[in-house]
């Protein structure tokens, strides 16, 4: 985790000095920028030194904490706080539900390999794991929000009004859009891996022998194929969290779900480096995480694994 940690830091930084010095660009994003922001802005990146030691005072601070200073004149770190845990809501209901929807229908299509049903479920999962997150959100806010206006097309929470004029179901229903195109989208490659890997572990000899001992038949499929078949899903898991949150500015921004995704891309359109720095240091920390548990999780699920 620490050798990648470092790569990225040293990307971020790279790229957010590659235009040149970033209290230039932040003045040409704004009309009437603020002397004490741009005071602490130039404090903060350390620019009367050469770009090696500003790196490694940057770097230093970044391990205490210290993200800067945001263009609104507020900590970049107390603002992160918020947009993480709404990001993290989004993405981790989505994954369960993916997983918890994908194991058994991907199981489901391999037992019926080649039937109208599995083809039916294959074509599904393509057309999903090929679909941009954008426009599939632009689909469903024009169906069920703008034609039959039944969720809301926007945010996380209602300005005024409650939706369903239920205050505890109006957080539900700003959820709903969002959570079911990243749904759609994992579970795509969660099925199309569980059949695939679930057609392979049916043909060995052990599964023969189980199924000639007399086990049930479920018994054999989940409690013997299907535990040899999700191992490669685990990695998944972790690869596609990843994923997912590398395309959350796409999925928040086309629903203004206003997570790590949207708050990026806002700060990207107004040239607010030390806003975009901090939140794609939070964001590579969060799938650093995610693929240390994968690693653990695979200890737990198959005893050929160990953790030293």
């Amino acid at each position: 985790m620490i050798p990648v940690f470092l790569g990225v830091a040293i990307l971020t930084f790279a790229v957010g000095n590659a235009a040149g010095n970033p209290i230039n660009l932040i003045r040409a994003g704004l009309r009437n920028p603020n002397p004490a922001v741009l005071k602490a802005l130039t404090e903060y990146y350390h620019l009367d030194k050469p770009v090696w030691q500003r790196f490694l005072l940057w770097l230093w601070d970044l391990i205490h904490g210290n993200l800067g200073v945001s263009l609104s004149g507020r900590p970049v770190i107390s603002q992160i706080g918020p947009w993480t845990w709404t990001t993290l809501e989004l993405q981790i209901i989505s994954l369960l539900l993916a997983i918890a929807i994908g194991i058994p229908v991907g199981v489901y299509s391999a037992k019926h390999q080649y039937s109208k049903a599995d083809y039916a479920i294959t074509t599904t999962s393509i057309f999903g794991y090929s679909m941009p997150t954008f426009w599939l959100g632009i689909m469903l806010i024009v169906i069920f929000s703008l034609d039959l206006g039944w969720l809301p097309s926007s945010g996380a929470i209602s300005v005024s009004y409650p939706w369903w004029g239920i205050s505890f179901l109006d957080p539900i229903a700003h959820l709903i859009l969002p959570t079911l195109v990243l749904t759609y989208v994992e579970l795509a490659t969660f099925v199309r891996l569980i059949r695939a890997n679930m057609l392979e572990v049916m043909r060995q000899d052990y599964i023969l022998a189980a199924r000639a001992s007399g086990l049930s038949e479920r018994t054999v499929t989940y409690r013997y194929a299907l535990r040899n078949a999700v191992s490669p899903v685990i990695t998944i898991i972790g690869l596609g969290f990843g994923a997912a949150l590398g395309g959350a500015p796409a999925l928040e921004t086309t629903f203004s779900w206003p997570g790590l995704g949207y708050a990026f891309t806002q700060a990207a359109l107004t040239l607010d480096i030390p806003l975009v720095e901090g939140i794609t240091i939070v964001i590579t920390i969060m799938v650093l995480i995610a693929n240390l548990i994968t690693d653990l999780v695979y200890a737990m699920i198959d005893p050929r694994v160990t953790v030293q």
